[in-house]
């Protein structure tokens, strides 16, 4: 499977996927400071969409077709948005404030807007 000017590569080269990798541990890193009631809840919820959406991408680009790794990446691009919502829920409960939660929202962006990206580009 190649991409628009470059030979098929493995998915721990991709940008996206180091991204996506980074925001799981900032989310880990987050979600530890919740009430350890949440720990079957909405941590577990948010904890799973995260890892979801690297998951996703190296999966998709392990298949054999273009076409399968832009299904999957329509996945992550699904958890992406399960994971804004609940980021904007914990907030609402007062998990976290706008310090913790607006540079997340603003990383979750630049993840989907990378995700698009690549699915534009694959052939």
């Amino acid at each position: 499977m190649e991409q628009k000017g470059h030979k098929s590569r493995s998915y721990r080269d991709l940008e996206v996927w180091k991204l996506s990798i980074d925001f799981v541990k900032k989310v880990y890193q987050v979600t530890h400071n919740f009430p350890a009631s949440e720990n079957y809840g909405l941590i577990n919820q948010i904890r799973r969409a995260a890892i979801s959406i690297p998951s996703n991408i190296a999966e998709g680009q392990g298949r054999n077709s273009a076409k399968e790794f832009k299904q999957f990446l329509a996945i992550s691009l699904g958890s992406v948005a399960e994971l804004e919502t609940q980021l904007i829920i914990a907030k609402e409960i007062e998990y976290m404030n706008s310090n913790e939660l607006n540079p997340l929202l603003n990383t979750l962006d630049r993840i989907r807007k990378m995700i698009k990206g690549l699915s534009k580009r694959i052939q």
